[in-house]
């Protein structure tokens, strides 16, 4: 679908209560608040079985895509898992959607990595979760924070990567590395004078919208991919900085900074699964990772598809791996 919402569709969408995916008779659902470590308070909804019996469960906690919320595809694979016997808890990361955090429209390095470590401490501490049994799937470039997540917090047992980006890699060094020494100069400066203009007018100045509003057709694939999920009532979401808003321009300046996937190795002995389209844009990151990574490791690409069809796609997002292997890894 490449059509703009109609005005209905807006509407609809702009409710609060509006999820991308209908709630599951096999589920319930509850919002749920928690602070990090650095004492935002984050909001997501846990998912937990209804046949769930008196035994603890493994948990998983789930974020993601990058400028997504919880409505939209980390709580549709929350959701699923918890269908097949996980309690899950998508959530909405610090300064976006309902989480809190000022300004707005800001991402970290550092903080969204700790966004995960702060909702492995909720579910740990939930009194039908086996803490000893968590573990964490993250979505496109929340796929790139849980790799880093569990790098340094060892009570993440397991994780799952969808479509993963390395977001510290893209920002400072462009797609597939093409930005040039000079182009990351010109750009830091740019950004640096860009400070100046904040600190001078007390607020963070918005970048122009990452998606446009309509499709010319001249776009890359990719562009028309994404806007397929977050322009289209497919995905649609207000609080979605994708669908509805922009980043902070100085946003990426901490990610050009920060390489994130540093100790990637430190994951080991504990299980990793990186699941990537074979036609996505993004494929090379998840392959990067896997060769980087220490085993056990896996790597899977799921033949003809695109970045954004582990999105959604029910028909393609591998859940009966994705359960084989935390079901293995979380025992």
């Amino acid at each position: 679908m490449n059509n703009s919402l109609s005005a209905q569709s807006e509407i609809v969408a702009q409710q609060a209560d509006y999820y991308t995916f209908q709630l599951s008779d096999k589920v319930t659902r509850q919002k749920v608040t928690f602070k990090n470590r650095y004492g935002i308070t984050l909001t997501g909804d846990l998912y937990i079985p209804k046949n769930k019996g008196n035994d603890t469960l493994p948990a998983l906690a789930i974020s993601g895509p990058f400028g997504a919320v919880k409505e939209q595809s980390s709580g549709l694979y929350a959701q699923n898992m918890a269908e097949r016997g996980f309690i899950t808890l998508a959530f909405d990361p610090s300064y976006t959607g309902e989480s809190g955090g000022e300004p707005r429209h800001v991402a970290s390095p550092d903080i969204n990595t700790e966004d995960f470590s702060a909702a492995v401490d909720y579910l740990g501490m939930h009194g039908s979760v086996d803490r000893n049994k968590i573990g964490i799937i993250g979505i496109c470039g929340f796929g790139g924070f849980a790799l880093n997540a569990a790098a340094v917090d060892k009570r993440v047992k397991a994780l799952a990567t969808t479509s993963m980006y390395d977001m510290s890699r893209v920002n400072a060094n462009g797609y597939f590395d093409a930005t040039t020494s000079e182009q990351r100069t010109k750009t830091l400066e740019q950004l640096s004078g860009q400070r100046w203009t904040d600190a001078e007018n007390g607020t963070s100045a918005l970048a122009p919208k990452g998606l446009p509003d309509k499709i010319e057709g001249n776009e890359p694939q990719f562009v028309k991919d994404y806007f397929d999920y977050y322009k289209t009532k497919r995905g649609f979401h207000s609080r979605s900085i994708n669908s509805n808003g922009s980043w902070t321009v100085t946003n990426v300046l901490s990610f050009m900074n920060m390489p994130i996937l540093t100790y990637i190795k430190e994951i080991s002995p504990r299980p990793m699964l990186l699941i990537a389209g074979e036609n996505a844009h993004s494929r090379y990151f998840s392959e990067d990772a896997y060769k980087a990574a220490s085993e056990p490791k896996e790597l899977m690409i799921i033949p003809n598809a695109v970045h954004v069809d582990l999105y959604d796609r029910l028909n393609v997002i591998p859940f009966d791996k994705l359960t084989n292997f935390f079901t293995e890894n979380l025992k």
